[in-house]
């Protein structure tokens, strides 16, 4: 006997007969002998289904997801990165990046502020005194003079104020300095979203102040021998020959430099986190940048330009107010006289100027510091490490590290 069963498809309504009775049986085929089988009447019941206990049983095609609530894996993707601090742990973009040095100050504004106001401060006091008593009185320019006369005028005006101004210079420069070492402390602290306090970030960043004046001295000197590099030849030639090699060098070697400055703009990060040489600093930030110049340098250059927008949105007001209350000193400017403005001047535009540094300083130092950050994570999986050391679950253990370069 034959006892090939029916075919239910899963799903379809139970049949009323349980006996089978009802049920259609497809027709046998004849045997080898020409006769029919026949189907024996203890059949099983016809093929019952239910879904499991609750659930819906899946619709016809083309209806949508069945089985009642949607199956476990339908939200499967990246899971967000971990933020234990003023940005996420992972590759970052301009607005974070932006975001991020705002957010610091913002978050951090105590320690922050008490670094940049103290340097901003001590800038504009050596400011103020090097204008008032140490810059030389530029003479009237002479209006029958040659065009050749009028140009060495020019140089010799600008040549006495640079040296009027050379200490002050300095003091801005030692002063920026110490700001830039300890903002990148703080920043790197609050990328953990660890708070620290000013004496803490002094601490930290001390020991590495000498080698920083270091590296920031032998920048300026490759970039002042880069210049005289492209602009010797055209002024040995001289004539209109050596004019045009002149600017033809300078624009050369103003290209040379603006590589240079990017390649080597997170070498001051790496030397104050990862706490080694000028030279493997320098290293570094040349491997860091490599493959990501254009991005980096994108990102520096509208920095500044909204550094350099907010600093006249600052410094024009103030500078109205100082001509409005010091207005002897325009008086004898517009006469062609002098140019030397007296004390209500100097105290108002210099108050402006603290405040623009204030500001100014966290926002140029974040991201540098950022930028720093964000090419190890794409480099180097940074993420991880700061994931364990900020404490994050999942990661491992918390390791002993501080900062971003321990």
């Amino acid at each position: 006997m034959n006892d090939t069963p029916g075919w239910t498809s899963p799903g379809s309504a139970p049949s009323d007969d349980q006996n089978g009775s009802g049920v259609p049986r497809p027709a046998a085929p004849a045997d080898a002998n020409g006769s029919t089988p026949q189907w024996s009447k203890d059949q099983p019941p016809a093929g019952q289904w239910s879904p499991p206990t609750g659930q819906t049983p899946p619709p016809a095609p083309g209806q949508g997801q069945g089985w009642g609530a949607p199956p476990p894996n339908t939200h499967w993707g990246r899971p967000p990165a971990a933020k234990p601090g003023v940005i996420p742990l992972r590759p970052l973009g301009m607005g974070e990046i932006l975001d991020g040095a705002v957010k610091t100050l913002r978050t951090y504004w105590r320690t922050v502020l008490a670094i940049t106001v103290t340097v901003a401060v001590i800038s504009q006091i050596a400011d103020i005194l090097a204008q008032r008593y140490l810059a030389p009185d530029v003479p009237a320019a002479n209006p029958d003079a040659s065009p050749a006369e009028a140009l060495e005028q020019s140089l010799d005006a600008a040549q006495s104020s640079l040296i009027g101004l050379g200490p002050a210079l300095l003091v801005t420069l030692m002063a920026s300095l110490v700001s830039a070492a300890l903002l990148t402390v703080v920043i790197s602290r609050a990328v953990l979203g660890r708070p620290v306090s000013l004496s803490a970030a002094w601490q930290e960043a001390r020991p590495r102040l000498l080698q920083l004046i270091g590296l920031t001295l032998l920048l300026a000197a490759m970039s002042s021998a880069i210049v005289m590099v492209g602009l010797l030849p055209g002024l040995l030639i001289g004539g209109a020959a050596g004019v045009a090699l002149t600017l033809l060098g300078g624009l050369g070697a103003l290209v040379a430099v603006a590589w240079l400055m990017i390649s080597f703009n997170l070498a001051s990060p790496a030397l104050m986190l990862e706490r080694g040489g000028v030279i493997q600093s320098l290293k570094r930030s040349a491997k860091l940048v490599r493959g990501a110049w254009w991005r980096i340098f994108g990102i520096t250059l509208l920095t500044q330009l909204l550094i350099f927008i907010f600093s006249m949105i600052i410094a024009i007001p103030f500078t109205i107010l100082g001509i409005a209350v010091d207005g002897d000193g325009f008086s004898d400017m517009l006469s062609g006289t002098s140019t030397t403005f007296g004390w209500p001047f100097l105290i108002i535009t210099g108050i402006g100027g603290v405040i623009t540094s204030a500001i100014t300083y966290p926002i140029s130092a974040g991201v540098t510091v950022l930028l720093y950050v964000d090419q190890r994570i794409r480099r180097e999986a940074l993420d991880l490490e700061l994931a364990r050391a900020a404490g994050i679950p999942g990661y491992g253990p918390t390791p002993g590290a501080q900062t971003v370069g321990g």
